[in-house]
């Protein structure tokens, strides 16, 4: 589903990513975990099109189709999905008025008309309902007083919506109590098929204790320098990073 070939990407003069190679089927969960610096937010936001980095050797590939001169919003439509370490806030857009718009620019991006009013209403209620996601919660302004746990909740929300075939979850445990962290965790299990992927991004262990992932890779100075099961991020837990050095 998602082959990352020798990739190299920079911001300014300065090189994070020294030569990244990672192939995610569908079905799979994969963790990335790695000390700060490493570059493990400079990969998401590689994979999601931020123009902030140049990338300046490897590839990107989902589905067969190079992601190289893709703009962020086309990745998305290709079935990208990033769920940011620290969402926005955007004032006066409701969280059901957001998310209606992106699917259906999403959809307009595939040659469909918008989704019908009461497709739309029943999908909201379906995905809000397996959430746990009070009706409330869905008309306030998107992100605007929420705390850490309702920020990453409304993400695996539009995670939900949105159906992608790869979701990127960039450290969405940051700043979560055990309750929220077993919501979201349990939201993304939910939504795991044998059609998707999910990348998870993680400093710390305990989040692979609800999504527990299928492989964890170790990134270290800008590159994978370990991979292995579920057991290496105990080992992580217990021994740090230096040891990979």
């Amino acid at each position: 589903m998602l082959q990352i070939k020798d990739l190299h990407a920079s911001i300014g003069d300065k090189e994070i990513l020294k030569g990244i190679n990672l192939e995610i089927k569908a079905g799979e969960i994969h963790a990335i975990m790695g000390p700060n610096g490493a570059g493990k937010s400079t990969l998401s936001a590689v994979i999601a099109g931020n123009e902030n980095y140049e990338v300046t050797k490897g590839e990107v590939i989902l589905d067969g189709e190079d992601l190289a001169d893709l703009a962020p919003e086309e990745r998305s439509h290709k079935g990208v999905f990033l769920s940011f370490q620290y969402p926005v806030e955007i004032p006066g857009v409701s969280v059901t008025n957001f998310i209606k718009t992106a699917i259906n620019e999403s959809r307009k991006a595939h040659g469909k008309e918008d989704m019908p009013a009461n497709e739309m209403l029943k999908l909201i209620k379906e995905k809000s309902e397996l959430l746990e996601i009070d009706r409330k919660f869905l008309s306030r302004s998107l992100n605007e007083g929420f705390s850490g746990g309702e920020k990453k909740r409304n993400e695996i929300f539009q995670m939900a919506m949105l159906n992608p075939k790869i979701a990127i979850l960039d450290e969405t445990d940051s700043g979560l109590d055990i309750d929220a962290l077993r919501i979201v965790a349990n939201g993304v299990n939910k939504l795991k098929s044998a059609d998707n992927a999910v990348l998870v991004i993680t400093h710390y262990q305990r989040l692979l204790d609800y999504i527990v992932p299928d492989f964890v890779h170790v990134l270290h100075d800008g590159k994978i320098v370990k991979t292995g099961g579920k057991e290496l991020a105990l080992e992580l837990e217990e021994k740090g990073y230096d040891w990979l050095k």
